[in-house]
Order: structure tokens, then C-alpha cells, then sequence
């Protein structure tokens, strides 16, 4: 079997999301994501860069096609090129799995659980708004809750001492609505600066936050020795690291809770294999990042199907109920649990015909916040 074709397809609905088909010459296709959101034209003109080195090669090869894609233009892919390399490496293991006529999880070790227990995202402007639709989420099933550090309620302004207290607000809240029956883990999406994320930090740990993830900014690695040291709550991070390297530190040092990789930026099944193990020696527990829809999904069940050191998974888009049209047949969900697909590779299908009715999305981009003083400060 060898590599003939390699397609991309960016479909628009709320974000853009970027697709990879990979073509062999047995008639099978395998699809793949990258996840450098609102980045889709450089991953794309990145993937076509790559295709020329795997037309022709057997795609059962992910190791040597990984080193090859990430090395073999001399500088080391940075995240842009590892998004690309994550969504050609998901495509060739589900290529792999399907030539093998298993799911994709039979050949990452078998099954180590039945389901794989998943958060959804608490939507809410104030503390009582959060605990209503806590509420009604743990009602649904939902054993996890994701809540996030606000801005103020313009969407664009961000204090980072008012949104502290705010935060704490609305953890207290959350845990008050559903007091012993969910497990409650918070966003601060890397808002905060050392001395603040601290005070945040301490003001929740009363609540038992399940985990408190990227509570700074991730650029100086060395920042988490500091906030380590202060705080006593379990630490996230990882969803912006591309590759193994980006994890060492935090990894080795034991400066981190929770590693949440993200399939479509790490460099695919081949290189979150590497970093899942990693994490099992320091007692590291994975809890994969997963805004990204039906592909990225699927990736990431299929690992931590196959991973024993697992922690939970994030998904605010429930299989079946996102892109039903591009894709058709989509991962089994039920209260609260990703279930084990029983088709081979990923377990999906996706309908190219139909990717191409959802136009890009032009002129999107990451919401933009800024300080009172006007300065810039991150989403």
C-alpha cells in the first residue's frame, strides 16, 4: 500500500477547522486534524510542503514518516509544522488501523478502560448563571465541569485582581450547585502572570478544584517552578506545547498535575504515545485538550482508551450533535462517557463532497482582550 494523494479542506461553522485526507493506492483514506486555530492557510501551506515526502512511501511507516516530516527541512517543525505533521501522522494511523481492519485503539496496547469519562464547557456571565446550568449539565450526566476565569461581562476587559475575585465567586458557586455529585476543574487560558495566578489558586482550594489549568502564560517554562512552590492545588498544562520537548521540563520536574496534550498540535498519535508514557513515570496523568471537533474526538478517545495513567477528557461538542453532515458516522457518546468505537482506524467517516459546502470562515479570529489602560493581555 503507498501514499498517492493528500488533500486539505478547511470547513467553516462558528471557527474554521483543518482537515488532511490521506489517499492510498488501495482505494483507502485516512482523515487527520490540525489545531493551531485561526492558522489553517500556514498548516495548509505547511502540509502541501510536506506531501512531496510522503507520496510514494507505505503509510504503515508513522515513526520514519514522523522523523522525516519533522526534521527534513533542517530547522525542527515549530507549532505550525507540528500541527501539520499531528494532522498527517492522526491520518496514517487510521489508515493503519483500517488496512488492519481494527479500531485504532487495538494497536496503541487494546483497551485498559470501557469509557472515558469527558467534561463540558459551563457557560455563564455571573455566579448564579454558572450554577444554573451546572445544574443542568449533572442532571444530563455529566460527571465533569469546566469553568473558566472571566472577563467582564463586555467580553473584552480583563482585570486580572477583579477577575480573581470574580473567579472565585464563581467557583464557590459552581461547588455549592453541585456539591459532592462533579468534579469541578477551571480555565484561566494562561490570563494571569505568576503573583495573581497564586492568589487564585489559594482562593479556590477550599472547592477541591479537580485541576486548575494553564494558570500562566507558557512561553518561560521556568515561571511553573515558582508557581509550584505556592500553591496546592493540582496543576494542567500543555495544550499549546508542540512535541515531546516542550513537556520535558515540566514533566522532569514534577511541576505539573495533569498533562493536557492536544493531538492536533503535539505531533499526532505518534508523539502523544511518547509524552503518555513519559507522563506514567512521574505519575503525570493525561487529560487530553479537545475543543476541535469529530477528528480530534476521536484521536484523543482511541489514546486514552489505550492509556492507563488517564485522568479526563475534554469535549464541549458532543459527537453526533457537530459537522453531522461532514461527518456522518462519528464516535459513540452516552451521559457523560465516550464509548470504544467498533469500526476500524478512527471509527469515523468523513464526506469530503460536503466539507466543501462549509466556506472558510474569513476575517475570524481568537476573541482579543485587553487591560483597562488599553493594553493587550491574552484570550
Amino acid at each position: 500500500m503507498k501514499i498517492v494523494a493528500i488533500r486539505t479542506y478547511t470547513v467553516g461553522q462558528e471557527r474554521n477547522f483543518l482537515f488532511v485526507v490521506v489517499e492510498t493506492d488501495s482505494g483507502l483514506t485516512g482523515v487527520g486534524k490540525g489545531g493551531v486555530t485561526w492558522r489553517e492557510a500556514s498548516t495548509a501551506g505547511f502540509i502541501e510542503a510536506l506531501a512531496p515526502l510522503l507520496i510514494g512511501q507505505d503509510p504503515f511507516r508513522t515513526e520514519h514518516l514522523w522523523q522525516v516530516m519533522f526534521r527534513s527541512g533542517f530547522f525542527p517543525a515549530g507549532r505550525v509544522g507540528a500541527a501539520a505533521i499531528s494532522a498527517l501522522d492522526i491520518a496514517l494511523w487510521d489508515l493503519k488501523a483500517q488496512a488492519l481492519g481494527v479500531p485504532l485503539y487495538q494497536l496503541l496496547g487494546g483497551l485498559v478502560r470501557d469509557k472515558v469519562a469527558c467534561y463540558p464547557h459551563v457557560r455563564g456571565n455571573s455566579p448564579q448563571s454558572l450554577a444554573d446550568a451546572a445544574r443542568k449539565l449533572t442532571s444530563e450526566g455529566w460527571k465533569f465541569l469546566r469553568t473558566e476565569l472571566r472577563a467582564e461581562a463586555d467580553g473584552q476587559l480583563f482585570e486580572p485582581a477583579a477577575a480573581v475575585r470574580r473567579g472565585v465567586a464563581d467557583f464557590a458557586a459552581l461547588r455549592e450547585a453541585v456539591g459532592d455529585t462533579a468534579e469541578i476543574l477551571t480555565d484561566v487560558h494562561t490570563r494571569l502572570d505568576p503573583a495573581d495566578a497564586i492568589a487564585y489558586c489559594r482562593g479556590i482550594e477550599p472547592y477541591q478544584p479537580y485541576f486548575v489549568e494553564d494558570p500562566i502564560r507558557m512561553e518561560n517554562f521556568e515561571s511553573f517552578r515558582k508557581l509550584a512552590r505556592h500553591v496546592q492545588v493540582p496543576l494542567a498544562a500543555g495544550e499549546q506545547y508542540a512535541t515531546k520537548w516542550e513537556f520535558r521540563q515540566q514533566i522532569e520536574e514534577d511541576l505539573i498535575d495533569y498533562a493536557r496534550v492536544d493531538l492536533c498540535i503535539v505531533g499526532g498519535i505518534t508523539e502523544a504515545l511518547k509524552v503518555a508514557g513519559w507522563c506514567e513515570t512521574h505519575y503525570i496523568k493525561l487529560a487530553p485538550h479537545n475543543p476541535l471537533g469529530p477528528v480530534s474526538t476521536a484521536a484523543c478517545l482511541h489514546l486514552v482508551l489505550a492509556t492507563s495513567y488517564f485522568g479526563v477528557q475534554e469535549l464541549p461538542r458532543v459527537p453526533g450533535t457537530y459537522l453531522q453532515d461532514v461527518f456522518p458516522v462519528q464516535v459513540p457518546y452516552a451521559d457523560g462517557y465516550l464509548l470504544p468505537p467498533t469500526k476500524p482506524g478512527l471509527g469515523i467517516v468523513f464526506d469530503e463532497e460536503a466539507a466543501k459546502k462549509h466556506p472558510v470562515i474569513v476575517g475570524g479570529g481568537c476573541p482579543q482582550l485587553r487591560r483597562a489602560d488599553g493594553t493587550f493581555t491574552n484570550w
